[in-house]
């Protein structure tokens, strides 16, 4: 068994969002992602399944032609290999649910895009 709390210990940074894991198990990885205002996370995609939920603030979240506005308690999934782009329009904190087979570095790899 293990808890955390995507709340507590909160680091934002002026240069780019701030990725940190959180929790790992047999089935999955949880990832916080704080973003300023106005902090992108550029068009990408994953061959895994994901979901996003905005727990504080609100996040443009855009897969291809549409945008779809993710307030405090939203959330989407994304089946593997779809593009999409994270905005946020308020100073925000988003967990990002990962397949086991995805990697914490890819995500980080997403910053420099």
């Amino acid at each position: 068994m293990q808890t955390e709390s995507f709340l507590k210990n909160l680091a934002f940074s002026d240069k780019s969002v701030v990725i940190t894991p959180m929790l790992e198990s047999d089935f999955g990885k949880e990832i916080r992602i704080a973003f300023k205002k106005g902090q992108v996370m550029k068009e990408h995609k994953t061959k895994f399944p994901i979901a996003v939920m905005t727990l504080r603030g609100s996040i443009e979240f855009d897969v291809g032609e549409k945008t779809f506005i993710l307030n405090e308690g939203d959330i989407i999934t994304l089946e593997g290999n779809v593009l999409h782009e994270l905005k946020a329009l308020e100073e925000s904190v988003v967990r990002l649910s990962l397949h086991k087979g995805d990697t914490v570095a890819r995500v980080q790899g997403v910053l420099k895009l």
